[in-house]
């Protein structure tokens, strides 16, 4: 989960001003938590309280409400009404790395993945999106190898994941479609040599790059185990109080 938020943080200075290079500040003063960790935040508390996840995402949206939300998102949270809105954003995907960390039985893990996705983002490629990343961080954090990992991404979700970084990132552009961001997120895991180098990557090929970057970052932090203390200790900084507290809760409790 922490590789997540620091994925988001990380991505948040380059959503708006896209670089195709492997080499760049990981942190700068504009550096910022955005909506994904917001909403990963308010996922982990829901799970930690048993609180219905749509209940958590409407709270967490009136104590943050300028992170940087979509526009479909924002009139959802914002109104009276919970009922899901059809959408195929990414953004069930980057919301969901605490449920890859919480639950141990993949079965699990896929049925709560849909649950914490139809509360908003019912539209099959939604839901497609958030399973696909939750049980990718399932699979790691209990031992799968990537080749593993990666067929069944592949066989169960029909992503492709077999076009190299170097022929996406050229004519990669910004697209918000679980989509058209989700197996782009996952193959930067997949060519990573580490938590870093994961980070790095999926910050090279541009587009959405803080909601790429807090995928692939819950999914390296599960397979790698770890995410390094100079980049955890910048982000506790960075964390608003009590997303702090609630992220270092469900760490204790589930990492």
């Amino acid at each position: 989960m922490i590789g997540a938020i620091a994925g988001d943080i990380i991505g948040s200075v380059y959503e708006w001003r896209n670089i195709k290079i492997k080499e760049f500040p990981l942190f700068s003063e504009k550096s910022r938590f955005t909506d994904d960790t917001v909403l990963t935040v308010a996922l982990a508390d829901s799970i930690l309280n048993e609180a219905p996840y749509v209940d958590k995402l409407k709270e967490y949206f009136h104590y943050f409400p300028r992170a940087g939300y979509g526009g479909n998102f924002y009139q959802w949270a914002a109104s009276e009404n919970s009922q899901p809105y059809n959408s195929w954003g990414n953004g069930s995907a980057m919301r969901v790395s605490p449920i890859g960390f919480a639950y141990n039985d993949l079965a699990t893990v896929l049925e709560k993945a849909k649950q914490s996705a139809e509360v908003t983002h019912n539209h099959p490629e939604g839901i497609k999106g958030a399973q696909a990343t939750a049980s990718a961080i399932f699979l790691a954090r209990t031992g799968n190898d990537k080749a593993t990992i990666k067929n069944y991404i592949e066989n169960t979700f029909g992503y492709n994941l077999s076009t190299p970084l170097d022929e996406i990132r050229p004519n990669y552009r910004f697209d918000v479609s679980c989509q058209g961001s989700v197996p782009q997120a996952i193959t930067a895991f997949l060519e990573s040599n580490d938590y870093e180098d994961a980070i790095r990557n999926a910050i090279s090929l541009g587009g959405d790059s803080d909601t790429i970057g807090c995928i692939t970052g819950g999914i390296a932090h599960a397979f790698y185990r770890e995410v390094p203390d100079f980049i955890q200790e910048t982000v506790f900084k960075l964390l608003h109080q009590r997303l702090r507290e609630i992220t270092e809760q469900f760490v204790k409790q589930y990492l």
